[in-house]
C-alpha cells in the first residue's frame, strides 16, 4: 500500500502538469527546543494541499491513504471551502485530486 506522503507528491506532480499552482500544507503544533509550543496558525482541519486552476477557481485538496480516516474537523473544513464556492474534497489518487479540480 502507497503512504500518504508518495500519494499526495503524486498529486502534487499531477496538479502542476494541469496547469495548477499547489501549495503543500503542515498543519499542526509542534515544541521548539526550548521547550515552546508553535502552532502552524492554519485553522484545524485544513487541507494537506490547496491552490488553484488556471482559471482561478480555487481548490482544497485532503490527502488519505487507501485506509486514511478523515477526521471530523477535516470534514468541517472541507463542507465549509464548497458552500464558499471552492472546489474541495478527499482524494486516495491521482485519479481522486483530478476529479475534485475538474469539478
Amino acid at each position: 500500500m502507497r503512504s500518504e506522503h508518495d500519494i499526495q507528491n503524486e498529486i502534487r506532480l499531477a496538479l502542476t502538469k494541469a496547469g495548477c499552482v499547489a501549495f503543500r500544507c503542515n498543519v499542526g503544533c509542534v515544541q521548539t527546543i526550548d521547550g515552546r509550543w508553535f502552532d502552524t496558525g492554519l485553522p484545524k482541519g485544513h487541507t494537506n494541499l490547496y491552490g488553484f486552476r488556471p482559471d482561478g477557481q480555487v481548490f482544497y485538496i485532503e490527502v488519505k491513504s487507501e485506509t486514511g480516516r478523515v477526521r471530523p474537523d477535516q470534514i468541517n473544513f472541507l463542507e465549509t471551502m464548497r458552500k464558499n464556492g471552492a472546489l474541495a474534497g478527499i482524494a486516495r489518487s491521482v485519479e481522486d485530486a483530478m476529479k475534485i479540480i475538474n469539478g
